[in-house]
């Protein structure tokens, strides 16, 4: 229950921050080209609202919705999703939207995506400013990758380290690199020293979209953070700081073990039948540069009885950049570029069946908070979102401020505004088939909760 009201908590605080942005960008040109704003309304308020307020000698009332699924400005001689007809109907005024020039009206519509954009890259900014920029150079993380049961299934093992796509060498792993594989014919890796290439099928993305599984991870050693008093550990002599090299003679790694010991687990009448004791264990280790072995029974839920070391950076080389007030800025719009590309070009999965299943709701958004309150994380994820936000809302569909720059455009090539019947007739069905992908998103996250 904790987890899941730190994750919504952070989900609220990014996403009211992400609205009022977006809003106050449309609310800023506005008033810059003297246009009436209504209302500004952080949150939906259908039926009643929080709280409201209207300042003296103003025209915009100021609200708090109680729905947090976005929010919304009320702007004057506009078809919006408040579908105010009766207003269109009336002659127009010089305060209007729609009495204004169609640059102008434009930049209005266009006003609400640019300060999201602005916004991803301001904070991408602070953050390389604040945390720098810490990453693992993948050809030299020396225990190579743990692959999901997809990626073995087309020639990835345990252990290689990935080293080239198509002749395009690896940095970090990313959603670029990523993409770099799964758009390859072939990866290079480095295998138990040897270079060696795995052919990648034109079809490889979706089949990690069915798995929905990492495609890989950092394989890192076994190293003992602590061990518990009296545990099978303390007992048998081990110390924190011994890093686990062996189990029974075989080379393994942190993921190794906990499989190795679930096996056990799991074979343990079969192993019992045989008479051998599925319990006992022999481990080697090394402590201070010394390795030795030992041997130990793990108790009835076959743990050791100790922590282990997980923080990447205490476990594997890590790169460093730091940046300056004044570097930080050109970095943090590189950062913020390059995620938009990538956004966009992972967008075509979703027009396939697997990608469609993969669209997440609001439970999904939660998910890719942080369990426990980090602020690097809860920043990175915010400008993430920004980024989403500012693309999604540019897409030419109407009731998007995408819709209204496409009819600005006709209007400015035609030279005459598109029908208001047609354009009622167009925020509605913008509307409908932007509740629909809200309903069947959300409807995503309850059967991957329930049948997950």
């Amino acid at each position: 229950m904790e987890t899941f009201l730190i994750r919504a908590l952070q989900l609220i605080m990014s996403l009211s921050l992400l609205v009022l942005i977006h809003e106050g960008g449309h609310f800023l040109f506005a008033r810059l080209f003297k246009v009436r704003v209504e209302k500004f309304c952080l949150f939906f308020d259908p039926w009643f609202t929080l709280f409201r307020f209207k300042p003296k000698k103003s025209d915009t009332e100021y609200a708090l919705g109680w729905l947090p699924l976005g929010g919304y400005v009320k702007i004057s001689g506009m078809i919006d999703e408040s579908m105010d007809l009766e207003q269109m109907k009336q002659p127009e005024q010089p305060w209007e939207f729609r009495s204004k020039p169609a640059w102008q009206r434009l930049l209005i519509m266009i006003g609400g995506v640019l300060f999201n954009f602005l916004l991803a890259l301001f904070i991408y900014s602070m953050i390389l400013l604040t945390w720098g920029d810490e990453y693992v150079k993948v050809d030299k993380a020396p225990m190579g990758m743990d692959f999901n049961e997809t990626a073995k299934a087309v020639g990835f093992q345990d252990g290689d380290v990935l080293l080239s796509a198509d002749g395009v060498s690896f940095e970090r792993y990313d959603g670029d690199m990523l993409t770099h594989i799964v758009d390859a014919r072939e990866v290079k890796v480095l295998r138990n020293g040897q270079e060696a290439l795995v052919q990648i099928p034109e079809d490889f993305m979706q089949r990690l979209l069915k798995d929905s599984v990492r495609f890989a991870d950092y394989r890192f050693p076994y190293v003992i953070d602590s061990i518990k008093v009296n545990s099978p550990a303390a007992l048998a002599g081990l110390q924190p700081g011994d890093s686990i090299i062996a189990l029974d003679g075989q080379p393994i790694a942190f993921a190794d073990y906990k499989v190795a010991m679930a096996d056990r687990q799991k074979n343990e009448a079969t192993l019992l039948k045989d008479s051998l004791d599925p319990r006992e264990i022999k481990l080697t280790y090394v402590r201070h540069g010394v390795t030795d072995s030992l041997t130990m029974r793990v108790d009835s839920a076959y743990l050791m009885g100790v922590v282990a070391v997980t923080q990447t950076n205490r476990l594997l080389p890590v790169v460093k950049k730091e940046y300056n007030f004044f570097s930080s800025f050109p970095a943090g719009a590189a950062l913020g570029v390059k995620t938009l590309k990538g956004y966009v070009n992972n967008m075509k999965y979703v027009f396939s069946k697997e990608g469609a299943k993969q669209i997440g709701g609001f439970g999904t958004l939660g998910s890719i908070f942080p369990a426990s309150w980090d602020w690097h994380q809860f920043w990175y994820m915010t400008a993430f979102l920004s980024i989403i936000l500012a693309f999604m809302n540019i897409l030419p569909i109407p009731a998007l401020d995408g819709g209204h720059v496409l009819f600005l455009f006709y209007e400015m090539i035609a030279r005459r505004k598109p029908n208001e019947k047609f354009m009622e007739y167009a925020q509605m069905a913008g509307m409908f088939l932007l509740f629909g992908l809200l309903i069947w998103a959300n409807f995503n996250d309850v059967l991957r909760y329930f049948f997950k």
